[in-house]
């Protein structure tokens, strides 16, 4: 079991991050701001205007502590992987099953069962707390899905029942909003850019996810732009994809709203760009990345392993019951159903 650690989110614009021994440091305007010794971090994000040194971003590969770059506003830029981990024979089965339509199949649609589920049961919690017919007409239509999943084989059909269910779900998203509606009210599921703020954060926070679950997969030998569900698309990370429908109901999805339930994030955190779309401020950010690391410490009793561990951990537990199933160890790949 992967030891609970901590990511480094670096969003001091001009940082510039360097190696000194066995420690990363973070200067801004050549003031040292914070040293870490490497072996206390997990992964690095760098948001916006920060640079690193080669000599740094070589030890980082070679002690596997994933470094990704965004922009400021949190759109995925790039990420810095060492050599591969893993067996290659663990990689070459991954790909024989990407290929094998069949055998995506039944693990897309073992991905999509909890990620309905997962759905389902957040809207069921909501309603149990404030009843609301909306939020029991979604939840009975997502049983419906539930069902329909269960028997579909065909992939291309599997997709298109994550569709109709994705609508669903967001069709009641409002109702999950308890306070601040002036300022976080949903409409629809809007990306590239997000439109409002809910959309905003949302998107935020699924960045924050992305980089934890790739970080987890090539951790424990997977290549995370082959997916199953996802299919290959350059630049596309289709596993990592995958692997975080199953856990954007329960971890992303929860975080933001109770962000925005408890107040913790306001209106005023946010700004609408000429273009259109919607950003976060950098105090709002930070108050974000504050509560996503609290979030991950967090315990929860896993299902299949019928014992608690950190919210953190999740991706990592899924990355390597993944792998063991591709190894032949499992006989099917015991997906995430939060209970």
């Amino acid at each position: 079991m992967r030891k609970l650690l901590n990511v480094l989110y670096v969003t001091v614009q001009g940082a510039y991050l360097a190696k000194e021994g066995e420690t990363v440091v973070v200067r801004v305007e050549q003031e040292t701001r914070l040293r870490l010794p490497i072996h206390a971090i997990e992964g690095i994000v760098c948001f916006g205007v920060v640079s690193m040194s080669p000599a740094l971003m070589g030890f980082c590969a070679e002690k596997n502590v994933g470094v990704s770059f965004l922009t400021e506003h949190g759109r995925f830029l790039a990420r810095i992987q060492g050599p591969v981990n893993g067996n290659v024979l663990l990689r070459r089965e991954q790909y024989r099953r990407a290929d094998d339509l069949s055998a995506a199949a039944s693990i897309a649609q073992a991905i999509l069962l909890a990620k309905i589920a997962n759905s389902r049961t957040v809207l069921l919690r909501a309603a149990r707390e404030h009843p609301s017919d909306a939020l029991n007409a979604a939840a009975l239509q997502l049983a419906q899905s539930l069902r329909m999943t269960e028997k579909e084989p065909e992939l291309d059909a599997l997709r298109g029942l994550e569709g109709d269910a994705a609508r669903q779900y967001f069709a009641a998203f409002n109702e999950l909003i308890l306070a601040q509606k002036e300022d976080f009210s949903f409409h629809e599921r809007s990306r590239r850019p997000p439109l409002d703020n809910i959309n905003a954060l949302l998107s935020f926070v699924y960045v924050l996810l992305a980089h934890d679950v790739a970080s987890a997969l090539e951790v424990n030998g997977l290549d995370p732009a082959v997916g199953f569900l996802h299919r290959d698309r350059p630049g596309r990370s289709g596993l990592a994809l995958d692997l975080m429908e199953e856990l954007r109901p329960v971890v992303a999805d929860r975080l933001a709203l109770s962000l925005v339930n408890r107040k913790q994030v306001a209106g005023k955190g946010f700004t609408r760009s000429e273009s259109g779309g919607v950003l976060m401020n950098d105090a709002t950010r930070k108050e974000v990345l504050v509560a996503w690391q609290q979030r991950k410490q967090e315990e929860i009793m896993h299902p299949f392993l019928g014992e608690r561990i950190p919210i953190g951990l999740i991706p990592y537990t899924q990355a390597l019951l993944l792998a063991r199933y591709l190894r032949g160890d499992l006989e099917a790949y015991p997906a995430f159903f939060w209970r």
